[in-house]
């Protein structure tokens, strides 16, 4: 190890005031902002935070749409950074290290789902990397919008060399999201799959289920889109108002994954799936229309997914190193995330927006 290696790890324990972007309340702008980041303790990785994705749920989050946020809050849950100091007890981690953090920093690690890998179904409340509270001190936890984070190694991922790190960081959610389902059913050759809604996630669940080796449809309003999922592996696109065209699909998929964020009608994509055929729902969305003799008649399914554990989220950054997979991606500056929500709230964007954190580095330069 280099002595400029062993000083970062050696630094005086002590917490850190870091540069951020956090929203104040439900209807401010996301803004500058300070926090502060606790000193790498026992087990914990400090990361400085090279690139972070904009996530929907950001918005969400920001403009307290789920439910009580915890204000100020600093969004951000697709981190891609290098490891910049570890505490003692870690390992497999050192200092120099490209890793990821997702959407969850911590979890009881001691219940049944926790105990199988599954700690995004954890019994007793996983911890969110933002608007979230830590489980011992009950701070609130602050995401992605600033310049370092320091995680619990359990909770921190080994980024690929081999992939391009900024398109990478959407991997950590929307990634994760399309692979978790495509796995625990165990998709792959033979398997004929659609896919529901052309965006963030609709975009990565093409990619992964072509890599899987399924027959890949997308299902879309937009032929603009359509022509997208064309030259990103769909095998066949069908544009969902065209009502001879859902007619013709009737009876013909194994696995289907719906990403619509919005509400709306599960029944004519329903009718699109085979005998024991499988719809599940990805997009957080209130679903309507869901017709009993639909899923009787054909002993069809509908079930809900969640993003992964963090064994899984390995194996899929594992698994699109292996073939070449990152999401398409937009870079923008921290200082444009405000026009960057606008801009996601029209669907404008293909199809991932990712921020260059050297941008907020900069202001920290010129703060200086």
């Amino acid at each position: 190890m280099t002595d400029m290696a062993q000083q970062t790890q050696t630094a005086p324990r002590a917490p850190t005031r870091v540069r951020a972007y956090a929203a104040q309340d439900a209807t401010s702008p996301v803004a500058p902002f300070e926090i502060e980041r606790r000193a790498p303790g026992h087990g914990d990785v400090q990361i400085e935070i090279l690139y972070s994705g904009v996530c929907h749920s950001d918005i969400h989050q920001a403009r307290s749409e789920w439910g009580p946020s915890l204000y100020p809050i600093v969004p951000g849950h697709e981190i891609v950074g290098r490891v910049t100091a570890v505490g003692e007890g870690v390992e497999g981690f050192k200092v120099g290290d490209l890793a990821g953090v997702g959407c969850m920093v911590d979890s009881c690690q001691h219940c049944d789902s926790c105990a199988e890998g599954l700690e995004q179904y954890c019994e007793n409340g996983n911890t969110q990397t933002y608007n979230g509270r830590e489980r011992e001190s009950r701070a609130i936890t602050f995401g992605g919008y600033s310049t370092s984070i320091v995680v619990r190694q359990e909770f921190v991922l080994h980024v690929p060399e081999s992939l391009d790190l900024k398109a990478v960081a959407p991997l950590l959610c929307a990634g994760i999201t399309m692979y978790s389902p495509l796995a625990h059913w165990k998709i792959g050759a033979g398997h004929k799959v659609a896919i529901v809604g052309m965006g963030g996630l609709g975009h990565m669940g093409i990619k992964l289920a072509v890599a899987l080796g399924a027959d890949v449809t997308m299902f879309t309003t937009s032929q603009n889109k359509a022509d997208d999922a064309t030259r990103l592996g769909a095998h066949h696109v069908i544009i969902s108002t065209d009502a001879a065209a859902m007619k013709a699909a009737r009876s013909s998929f194994d696995f289907i994954l719906s990403t619509v964020p919005t509400t709306h009608d599960l029944n004519p994509y329903l009718r699109t799936l085979k005998r024991d055929g499988q719809l599940v729902i990805v997009g957080a969305i209130d679903p309507v229309g869901v017709h009993g003799g639909q899923l009787i008649a054909f002993r069809r399914n509908v079930a809900g997914s969640n993003i992964g554990g963090i064994a899984e989220t390995q194996e899929m950054l594992d698994f699109c190193a292996q073939h070449g997979i990152v999401s398409e991606v937009e870079m923008i500056r921290m200082q444009d995330i405000n026009a960057a929500y606008e801009r996601m709230l029209k669907n404008d964007v293909k199809y991932r927006f990712v921020i260059d954190m050297a941008s907020l580095k900069e202001g920290e330069q010129a703060a200086d």
